[in-house]
């Protein structure tokens, strides 16, 4: 008994969770959080930090120690007979430490860091503008998944109807009104729609796996897709996180012409020397001595002839090549969206045809299977107005799925 409830639980479970529901929305918020290409936010950022952090050591004192022996040719001499003045040794030892301190860079430092924090958000940008673009790729495969639903369901209602003629047929054959091979026809049909429902099967399962490896997560071929209805504005506002990323590659040019502006600036460095040797500073003491030295410095690039301006006026350049990127940029999407709007406008055009198209082939096909019953007309004729219409019913349903794709996919191209 409780082997029974347990395994009818676990149906229970099984069942719901090849039910779960998928939504557009779902797969992009996916998209944006599982594909690989958003790892790189995390490894920009750490990448960040540690180039911050080596910019900031700049205003840590630097340390510096060295060592030397050498031997010379010839040594200093005090050219005066009997001072009592111990001629210096060839042989000179010397062991010594270097402290600088940076007391005033010119604000390099900080134009350093300002940079770097705008060179993160410039990367951050383009890894959601590179995500962004897969958007379009995901609608194809949502709504394609969709349109394998859509031809199942017909598929489903086609059998149902061939079945239930498939029984007139056998009791018109049975009273000896229809020929003996009439319910072949319905026969060999019924066996078409299996094969298109294998078709279709494995079609769903192709595209479910390829749409479950973009999103990064295992989605169940049972699961069903909500055919969630796209509302359209038509209108030429944009705001794709391209656009962000131009004013961003601007902003990153104005934080290195500032860095660029601050390398002439004068720099205030204090330092130290101390160390151990012989001779010390005291040249005439001909023994190991103890010395140190400190003071400031200061260093101040007067003339660069002019580099420093034609690395800024560089940079103003580049600054205009942006601009016209991003107007071309604007003109080549308002031109797409021009486009799909044209499409989105002829796709409702069909659909009001279709739906006239399929009234008039039910009309005929109810027309067909009264003369069927009364032996009027052949199966073979039945199957031709059935499939007409299913095909008919097909191109509606496909036209549906377009027109919500192509909703979508303007959608993705305002930025909305």
């Amino acid at each position: 008994m409780n082997k029974t409830i347990t395994f009818i639980i676990l149906l229970f479970a099984t069942s719901i969770f090849s039910q779960e529901q998928i939504t557009l929305n779902d797969c992009y918020q996916l998209l944006t959080t599982n594909f690989p290409l958003v790892k790189q936010n995390a490894l920009l950022e750490s990448q960040n930090t540690l180039e911050k952090n080596t910019i900031k050591a700049a205003n840590l004192p630097e340390i510096n120690i060295s060592a030397q022996a050498t031997y010379q040719s010839d040594v200093i001499e005090i050219p005066i007979q009997n001072a009592g003045i111990t001629p210096l040794n060839k042989n000179q030892y010397r062991t010594t430490i270097y402290v600088n301190q940076l007391i005033y860079g010119g604000g390099i430092i900080d134009a350093s860091l300002n940079a770097k924090s705008v060179d993160l958000k410039t990367k951050q940008k383009q890894v959601e503008v590179n995500i962004y673009q897969l958007k379009k790729q995901v609608n194809q495969l949502y709504f394609s998944v969709l349109l394998t639903q859509d031809k199942k369901d017909l598929l489903i209602e086609k059998k149902t109807l061939l079945n239930s003629k498939l029984k007139e047929i056998k009791s018109g054959i049975k009273n000896g009104v229809l020929l003996p091979t009439s319910d072949k026809i319905i026969e060999v049909e019924l066996l078409k729609v299996s094969q298109h429902f294998s078709e279709i099967e494995l079609n769903k399962a192709s595209l479910i796996k390829t749409l479950s490896s973009l999103i990064g997560k295992d989605i169940n071929r049972n699961s069903s897709f909500e055919n969630t209805i796209i509302i359209t504005e038509f209108n030429t506002e944009i705001s794709r996180p391209e656009l962000e990323l131009f004013q961003l590659k601007k902003e990153q040019i104005e934080t290195s012409e500032n860095l660029i502006s601050k390398e002439n600036s004068p720099k205030l460095i204090g330092f130290a020397n101390g160390g151990y040797g012989n001779p010390g500073l005291n040249m005439l003491d001909n023994s190991f001595q103890s010395f140190y030295t400190v003071g400031i410095k200061l260093n101040w690039k007067i003339l660069d002839w002019n580099a420093n301006k034609m690395k800024r006026e560089s940079l103003i350049i580049n600054k205009d090549i942006i601009d016209t990127e991003a107007e071309i940029f604007k003109l080549n999407t308002n031109i797409e969206l021009e486009q799909q709007q044209s499409e989105i406008q002829k796709l409702e055009g069909f659909i009001a045809s279709d739906l006239d198209i399929i009234q008039l082939r039910k009309d005929v096909l109810k027309s067909s299977a009264s003369q069927l019953k009364n032996g009027v007309i052949t199966s073979s004729s039945y199957i031709t107005e059935l499939t007409n219409l299913y095909e008919d019913e097909n191109m509606l349903s496909t036209h549906k799925i377009q027109l919500q794709l192509a909703k979508a996919n303007y959608n993705i191209t305002k930025g909305k």
